[in-house]
Order: C-alpha cells, then sequence, then structure tokens
C-alpha cells in the first residue's frame, strides 16, 4: 500500500505531457488497490482537467506548469491539480443537455460533466490571480 501521505509532480503544459501524467496517476492508484476500471475512471477525470487547463487556463502556453499531487485522506484518494492560468467558477457553468448535445453532432465541452460522472467528488478553490486548484476525490476501494 502507499507509503506515504501524498506524493506530487509538475508537468509542462503540453498535450504531449498527458501521457506521463496518466502514467503518473495510473501508478498511485494501483498503489491505492484501485482496479483497472477505476484507475480507468481517475485517469480519464484527470486528463480532462489537465486538458482544460492548457486549453483555458493556459490558452495552450506550452510554458507553464501543472503540478498534480496525489493525497490519501483518511477514505479517499485525490488527485489534486494546481495551476496558475485564467480562473474558472464551475457556479457559471450549465449542465450540458446531453440529447441537443448529441442531435448537433457538438464536440468538446463535456470536460468538466465528465469528471463529475467519473469519479466520486470534484472541488474546485481559486483565488482570481493566484492559484488554481481542482481536487477530484474517489473513495478507496473496499471502504
Amino acid at each position: 500500500m502507499f507509503a506515504y501521505p501524498q506524493i506530487s509532480k509538475t508537468f509542462l503544459s503540453r498535450t504531449e505531457q498527458l501521457e506521463d501524467v496518466r502514467t503518473f496517476v495510473a501508478e498511485a492508484a494501483r498503489q491505492f488497490g484501485f482496479a483497472d476500471e477505476g484507475i480507468s475512471n481517475i485517469i480519464l477525470a484527470v486528463d480532462e482537467a489537465c486538458t482544460n487547463i492548457i486549453k483555458h487556463a493556459y490558452q495552450n502556453a506550452p510554458d507553464k506548469e501543472i503540478e498534480i499531487r496525489i493525497v490519501r485522506e483518511k477514505k479517499t484518494f485525490e488527485v489534486r491539480i494546481f495551476d496558475q492560468g485564467k480562473s474558472f467558477d464551475p457556479a457559471l457553468l450549465r449542465n450540458p443537455d446531453l440529447k441537443e448535445f448529441l442531435a448537433h453532432h457538438r464536440r468538446g465541452g463535456l470536460g468538466v460533466y465528465l469528471m463529475k460522472k467519473l469519479v466520486d467528488d470534484v472541488e474546485y478553490h481559486f483565488v482570481p490571480g493566484h492559484t488554481n486548484e481542482v481536487r477530484l476525490k474517489k473513495y478507496l476501494p473496499g471502504l
């Protein structure tokens, strides 16, 4: 099992780095006892969050940093993602109408919705002009 309360790693804001992000998170999730399906869900949620940071917070600037911390709380595996980009207030986002979305063959715009479906809890913490944080929480297996 995971020997310490948290690990972290910093990645550049490039889509080419997403494979390294996925590997980092998958290895940690496996150490926490998650099976393949749980790992896949966590990875997809993290991938969506990081892609949103790259595209929206950093507006595709390739030289910015995204820090990922993996933290064990009493009953949860948490992936905390930090950036210094443009802040995002999820309270301003509406839930998508999936029927309309599919009927119009739209692409993109489902990242936050998917994250909420793939993990047990999604939290945003931000101070405009400072650090943004997304917390993706998944209950530990067997608890």
